[in-house]
């Protein structure tokens, strides 16, 4: 959109908007104490990780999971050990029901949402032409639907309260220019979320921030295949795979208040492997 020398110096109404109260101390920034945080693909790997880091910074945390329920024993462990409240969820994020209804329970449950980090995720490294058409609604359905659905629902939630946090889990893949060749479907589900995502906080402005995180390969399930570990080794400046521990930090910046001033950011955590 064009804009006159005119247009430059009008001020806007409403503007500048005011500093948020934000913590001087910056150890204080990021505590997540009385924050409710809800984490979607929360039984295992970045999922999980995102829970700990949640959790050992003092949030509540709501613990969405589909078909591994070890969630459920975590949560109870998360409970015990730094007292704060953990409840799981069983939903299926492909299924606008399910993650409508059960926004609805955690507001109920917890009152609130502060953050949702919609994270579940799924791949099938296959070439299009040697993947079935119900592999590739699967992908879409769990990686572009999921994301999509759960970002609606819980965006109505932020509106009504006025505040919000949405934070999607991307993939470098949506940065690389020559992208592996056995994952198409998955690579375009998430060059789709990250989009999304920055589109999102445009819309949400007035009530919410909207952030991207884009791992590399870590040492998840997804990532255990022999060929993705030696593409690490290969391809990554740092020569390894990422442990999910040294993610953690990177989602609890962008829950607490120590990003209050970033939205619209896909942030790209991959040990240097798109570097040219």
């Amino acid at each position: 959109m064009s804009m006159t020398v005119e247009d430059c110096t009008k001020v806007r109404p409403g503007f500048p908007r005011p500093i948020p109260s934000t913590p001087h101390n910056v150890i204080e920034q990021f505590q997540m104490k009385d924050k409710v945080v809800v984490v979607t693909g929360a039984s295992d790997g970045i999922g999980l990780a995102v829970v700990e880091a949640m959790v050992e910074a003092g949030a509540n945390v709501a613990m969405w999971y589909n078909s591994n329920d070890a969630a459920v024993e975590k949560a109870k462990s998360f409970s015990d050990t730094y007292k704060i409240k953990a409840v799981t969820y069983q939903v299926d994020v492909s299924q606008a029901d399910q993650v409508s209804s059960t926004i609805n329970k955690v507001v109920k449950d917890f009152g609130k949402i502060d953050v949702f980090v919609a994270n579940a995720g799924m791949a099938i490294s296959k070439p299009i032409l040697e993947q079935t058409l119900d592999e590739y609604r699967k992908q879409m359905s769990v990686n572009v639907d999921g994301v999509v659905f759960c970002s609606k629902y819980v965006g109505d939630v932020f509106k009504s309260q006025g505040f919000g946090n949405l934070i999607i889990t991307s993939s470098m893949s949506a940065h690389i220019v020559n992208v592996p060749v056995d994952q198409p479907v998955y690579n375009a589900t998430k060059s789709f979320v990250t989009h999304f995502g920055k589109s999102l906080a445009r819309e949400w402005q007035e009530f919410a921030r909207v952030n991207i995180v884009s791992p590399g390969f870590f040492d998840t399930k997804m990532g255990a295949n022999p060929l993705a570990i030696n593409e690490a080794y290969r391809m990554s400046t740092m020569g390894r795979q990422g442990h999910v521990k040294e993610i953690k930090g990177l989602y609890l910046y962008l829950a607490s208040d120590a990003s209050t001033y970033m939205t619209g950011s896909d942030l790209l955590i991959d040990g240097g492997y798109v570097l040219p």
